[in-house]
């Protein structure tokens, strides 16, 4: 008879660590998980999926445009907030369902509360008390607000899964995947929106070239941008929000959405009482097997801080389980990863920049292509393709890759397989194209970049 409740106790409910849970309970461990809030954790809840249904919405204005110019007539649609807010807070419901269904299946127990370590192999949760001859923590991250003066009357990207209309006028802090792609589902829906970045330009750690294009993309239709300045005040203008830059600039709005950042979600869990080491943005610390300080305790997914994507968490999960279950010893690889932007027009990306490609192997031959894709040609529409291939000089591989335009993460996602198996560029030239496509000009460049 076992010592502990548990073999395993996992505290958080998202992609992760339902993944975690599930996999140890197929390998016939005894298991539980806590969970706070609904199962499903930021992605399902309040993060990549409900915010891909607002992104798919939010295209239909321009479709009308297009419908036009290939010979529709039709009368200009009107949007109701309400019916999209319904339909897609009824699938969070049912895609959170299938989450309890799946670790039910899988005989995981379930507790409501948040969990709080109180040992090595002990875990208290609303009173309750268990032992665990392992334990996992899987809380993700959260959202970050600056330290500015009325921020209190911001809102983060939680709450915008909340409101109850569409707002005006938005003020968006930020220049981050989730800053850029709030942008530009909220102007698909009609509203004004203004940009706010420190920076000159968006998405800090994306290629430059990428960064530069996308951002070229989103003012012209029409997002404004603030760059190289911060946001010094929110103050209430009656049922407004009056924001004033670091410029002097006065902009007036209904929302201010604060998309600075987000951080790990490990406070108040009683980790470092238990002796569980964390960084200095309170990341759980951990190896290469995710094993943190504490020998029972490890940590996956984004309270970790390592690569913070859904696809990655449950990964982990799923190496983990193995690890602990099935007396595997694999550890995550972390290398080409692909990445996607939902913005619009969406990026996508793999391997890496140019930048990071000069700074390790010196020598690279970078190609690159822009064009207006066949589906805008007959329309008013000036929306431009870009696409970067990035290669080693010496061994011919190709070590990046990266798109802005119509089905990038589409496109994208199959080209990260080649580039995970280790393609040259000579693989990309002796592959036919798909014609007429976007995606055959990744195989169809040969000329290289002039340096």
């Amino acid at each position: 008879m076992s010592q502990f409740d548990y073999d395993l106790f996992v505290l958080g409910g998202g992609s992760g660590g339902v993944r975690v849970a599930r996999w140890s309970g197929g390998l016939g461990a005894k298991v539980a998980i806590c969970e706070s809030d609904r199962f499903g954790g930021t992605c399902v809840i309040r993060g990549c999926i409900p915010k891909k249904f607002m992104v798919l919405g939010s295209h239909f204005s321009d479709e009308v445009e297009l419908m036009r110019s290939y010979g529709w007539s039709t009368e200009t649609p009107t949007f109701d907030w309400n019916t999209l807010k319904a339909a897609r807070d009824k699938e969070i419901a049912r895609l959170s369902g299938l989450y309890e269904g799946m670790l039910s299946k899988n005989s995981v127990d379930r507790f409501s509360g948040r969990g709080v370590l109180t040992g090595a192999h002990s875990v208290e949760v609303d009173g309750k008390h268990f032992t665990s001859k392992y334990i996992v923590v899987a809380v993700g991250g959260r959202p970050t607000k600056a330290n500015i003066p009325g921020m209190e009357l911001s809102v983060t990207s939680n709450e915008m899964f909340e409101l109850e209309e569409l707002p005006k006028k938005v003020v968006v802090a930020g220049g981050g995947f989730i800053a850029v792609e709030f942008a530009g589902i909220l102007k698909g829906f009609g509203s004004e929106v203004d940009i706010v970045i420190r920076a000159d330009k968006i998405l800090r750690g994306f290629d430059e070239d990428v960064r530069g294009h996308l951002q070229s993309e989103l003012q012209k239709k029409g997002i404004r941008f603030h760059a190289g300045v911060t946001i010094e005040n929110i103050g209430a203008a009656g049922t407004l929000r009056a924001v004033t830059l670091s410029d002097g600039t006065g902009l007036k709005a209904d929302l201010v959405l604060c998309a600075t950042g987000r951080a790990p979600n490990t406070a108040n869990l009683g980790l470092e009482a238990a002796g569980v080491k964390l960084g200095t943005r309170g990341e759980v610390l951990v190896n290469e097997l995710s094993q943190t300080s504490v020998e029972s305790v490890y940590a996956i997914g984004d309270c970790t801080d390592r690569v913070n994507l859904t696809p990655v968490a449950t990964t982990e999960g799923t190496l983990l389980a193995e690890n602990l279950f099935n007396g595997k010893k694999y550890s995550m690889e972390y290398s080409n990863i692909p990445a996607a932007v939902f913005s619009q027009p969406p990026l996508a990306t793999v391997g890496l920049t140019e930048a990071e490609a000069r700074s390790r192997l010196g020598e690279v031959d970078v190609y690159e292509c822009q064009f207006r894709a066949l589906k805008f040609t007959l329309s008013p529409s000036q929306e431009r393709t870009y696409m970067k291939l990035i290669v080693d000089s010496k061994t011919d591989r190709v070590v990046g890759c990266h798109m802005i335009g119509s089905d990038a993460p589409e496109i994208v996602q199959g080209l990260a397989i080649a580039i995970k198996a280790g393609a040259k560029k000579h693989d990309f030239d002796a592959t036919i194209g798909i014609h007429p496509t976007s995606a055959e000009e990744f195989v169809t460049m040969r000329t290289k970049r002039q340096k």
